[in-house]
């Protein structure tokens, strides 16, 4: 990993597009920081939006190239980016988790959300853009998402957004090291300590059904694997299935 190159914007469509764009045009070192005040097209998964108050919140978009990295274990960027950003919001609040498979919950509420995007040339990761939103100073929500939160509704402080781009910075870098060296044990022990609901019976739905089940692993492409009470167990990619909460 390197030292962080930031570019800092006052408004942008999206950091993961201005990312791209660097990507494309061989513009980017690996680990450079996007990071912007305002995002006016700020994307989810599955094109879904992001809310986000102009300067209130931390929307960033990491750039690397994990040439090292299969493409069949390319979900590990994503539990490597969601443990940097526990470990920082553990120094704030408890009752911090990773829900599968891409957000970050305080208790049953949504503080932050992950959008990775990657390249791959033949069987490794060719390129990666990380992005992330994270309510940090947001006090009013208006968009229909369900259960939002930011660290200021739940502290009442107000967070200064690139110390806070630091301190996730440090703690991913620690994370990157760690999967660069090959430590998927080491990943794969603290991602299932911090999982949102691990082997707790839940309500699911899918396609429209509820159903119960427990979270009983991950598999190695990232899909949830949940075992019912009668024993029977299922796998499922992302958006085949959702908790009911």
């Amino acid at each position: 990993m390197v030292t962080k190159k930031l570019i800092f914007l006052k408004e942008t469509e999206s950091t993961n597009n201005y990312a791209n764009q660097l990507v494309l045009s061989k513009a980017a070192e690996h680990g450079t920081v996007v990071l912007a005040q305002h995002q006016i097209k700020g994307r989810g998964q599955q094109g879904n939006t992001w809310e986000s108050e102009a300067g209130k919140n931390l929307l960033a978009s990491i750039i690397l190239f994990p040439y090292f990295l299969s493409a069949s274990k390319q979900f590990y960027l994503s539990k490597i980016i969601s443990l940097a950003i526990v470990d920082f919001l553990k120094t704030e609040v408890n009752n911090v988790f990773i829900k599968w498979p891409n957000d970050i919950y305080i208790q049953n509420k949504k503080v932050a959300g992950i959008l990775i995007e990657n390249a791959v040339t033949g069987a490794t990761l060719s390129s990666s853009i990380v992005g992330i939103g994270l309510n940090l100073n947001q006090e009013i929500f208006i968009s229909d998402a369900p259960n939002p939160v930011s660290l200021k509704n739940l502290t009442g402080r107000d967070y200064q957004i690139e110390d806070v781009a630091d301190e996730i910075w440090e703690n991913f870098e620690k994370w990157y090291r760690k999967l660069e060296s090959g430590d998927f044990t080491g990943i794969d022990k603290a991602y299932y300590e911090n999982l949102f609901r691990i082997n707790e019976w839940n309500i699911f739905l899918k396609d429209g059904v509820e159903f119960e089940a427990r979270i009983t692993g991950i598999g190695e492409f990232g899909q949830l694997i949940l075992t019912e009470r009668n024993g029977k167990k299922s796998e499922y990619m992302f958006r085949e299935v959702e908790f009911v909460i």
